[in-house]
This record gives C-alpha cells, structure tokens and sequence, in this order.
C-alpha cells in the first residue's frame, strides 16, 4: 500500500499504524490511541445537536448526547488513558453546555476524574465550554504530533485533525456501503466525527484535495473491526 507503510492488526479490531513519528491505535470505535502517552483522542462529539435543531423546529430524538458519552466512556474504561484530547466541535453550538442535562454534565466530570481532559476548540465551539473541568486549548502537541481541530491546508507532516467528518464509500456487487473513517497518508491523519448525529464528508470531496503529499487510505470503521481501503477502491457520492 502507499499510504501509512506500517500496518498491523490489534488485537481489539483496530489498526496499529505509523503517523509520522507517532504509533498510534485506530480503533473501531473512531477514537485513535497513543499508547506511549496513554492518550485517548477523540473528534467532533458534537454534544447537544439534537437540541440545537429543536430549537430550531426539526425535532430529533433528544438522545444523541447521552449516546455519544456513552461510547466515548466505554473507550475509557477500555484504555484507562491518563489524557483524553476532545479535537474540536465538541459542542454543536456555543449554547449546547447551557442546554445539556445536568446528568450529562456529571457524567462529563465523572469521565475526567483522576486524568486530564482537554479540549481542543473548533469552528463550532469556538469559546470550549466554561463550566465543565479540562483546559481548553488552540492544539496541542504529542508524541511528534500537532492535534488541532480543522487542518491545515497543503501538506501538513505530523498533524492530526477532525473537522472534516471523513466516509468513505465502496461499491460492488451491486451494493454499495458507506461508512466513517480514518483518512492517512503515514504523515498526518484526519479522524473520523465521534458524534451520533455527525454527518459524513466523502474522501473523494475536493476538500480532501491538496492534503496529502501521497496517496492515503481510509481505515473504514465496521461495527467490531476498522478495515484499510486502498484509495483506488473508493467511489464518490
């Protein structure tokens, strides 16, 4: 393959892969763990969408929020990480922590008690959040590696990003599946939106043009397993 040269499978159904200095864990689940800084990243929670359209008329079940923290607490006790990285977009809006439940709010505290949390701001959540425990950060730099929210145009080697919500779509047989995903090239990495509600931008889009300084592969989230798709294999739309 290509992109991201040293690949092997965990044992946990993730992919260990080689980002720029970094090994790091693509994990099932759309988190990615370094395992050397025992840190947990994770992208684009995007808490409390569901009651941002409310607001706005579109109902939608109200359950989004307490499902994303859900996930991203059975990661926790997974991996037991000393640091946990939220890379931007964790709120949909900048009233979304005025609007959480208060058993959300705790259940937030609960997961940073007894390790750091910080939180990485993104176009949505520009400010962080004021109230809930955790540093709110521009990036932040680990293991070689620049986390931030959106990434940077051109070719950026040794940053990890969200933002852009990466699918990936593959079609055969007559059927086509459509999944989140890890798009890399070994040198920087995009991560997948973590969020229930989080839409999907597809690899193909224009907006992934540029990025890369070689051809990169998505590394396909499935229900127990994160599966590597060559470039070649993806279809637009």
């Amino acid at each position: 393959m290509s992109a991201a040269a040293a690949i092997a499978r965990a044992a946990c159904g993730g992919l260990a892969v080689r980002i720029g200095a970094a090994d790091a864990l693509l994990r099932s689940a759309g988190t990615l763990w370094l395992a050397a800084a025992r840190t947990l990243v994770a992208a684009d929670l995007h808490l409390e969408k569901g009651s941002a359209y409310a607001s706005k008329g579109q109902m939608l079940p109200p359950y989004d929020t307490a499902d994303t923290l859900s996930r991203l607490a059975g990661e926790i006790d997974a991996l037991d990480p000393a640091l946990i990285v939220l890379l931007g977009d964790s709120f949909h809006d900048g009233a979304g922590e005025g609007r959480m439940a208060e058993s959300d709010s705790t259940r937030i505290a609960a997961l940073a008690r007894g390790r750091r949390l910080v939180w990485v701001v993104g176009n949505h959540d520009a400010d962080g959040p004021e109230r809930l425990p955790g540093d709110v950060v521009e990036e932040i730099a680990l293991e070689g590696l620049v986390f931030r929210h959106e990434p940077l145009s051109g070719v950026q080697a040794g940053e990890a990003a969200g933002h852009l919500h990466p699918c990936a779509k593959v079609s055969g047989r007559g059927r086509s599946v459509r999944r989140r995903c890890f798009v890399t090239d070994g040198a920087r990495i995009v991560l997948p939106a973590f969020g229930a509600y989080a839409g999907g931008l597809n690899v193909r889009d224009r907006a992934f043009a540029g990025l890369f300084a070689r051809t990169p592969l998505a590394v396909v989230l499935g229900p127990e397993r994160a599966h590597p798709i060559a470039w070649e294999l993806l279809v637009g739309g």
